[in-house]
């Protein structure tokens, strides 16, 4: 399993989802994403994985003012502007290889191990 974990430092499910695959023994790739973010690739595989760019979206984000703007952009704008502004992307994102989850999801990430 090649696993990266896209997060930030304060998020307390980043650090679960961190712990899970420590405790399994399992190597992980962490990425901040107020440092560095993801790519346009990674986002675009990410997306498909887990069932379009309304799944990626944080409903609590303490950005209001650009969660306003995101529900009134078209879809391609909305992707761009979430490229541009990861702290509205649900973290952690959970990639191992073309699969993705977005938030904490222990359950999924057991599928991957068997």
């Amino acid at each position: 399993m090649n696993i990266q974990i896209f997060g930030k430092k304060k998020c307390f499910d980043t650090k679960k989802a961190e712990r899970y695959f420590k405790e399994r023994n399992i190597r992980v790739q962490m990425i901040d994403m107020a440092e560095k973010g993801m790519s346009k690739g990674e986002f675009t595989n990410v997306k498909q994985a887990v069932g379009g760019v309304e799944a990626l979206i944080d409903e609590n984000c303490k950005d209001k003012d650009l969660l306003a703007l995101l529900k009134y952009l078209s879809p391609e704008d909305r992707e761009e502007k979430l490229l541009l502004n990861p702290q509205a992307i649900k973290t952690p994102v959970v990639r191992n290889g073309k699969k993705a989850t977005v938030g904490y999801r222990p359950e999924i990430w057991k599928e991957w191990e068997e």
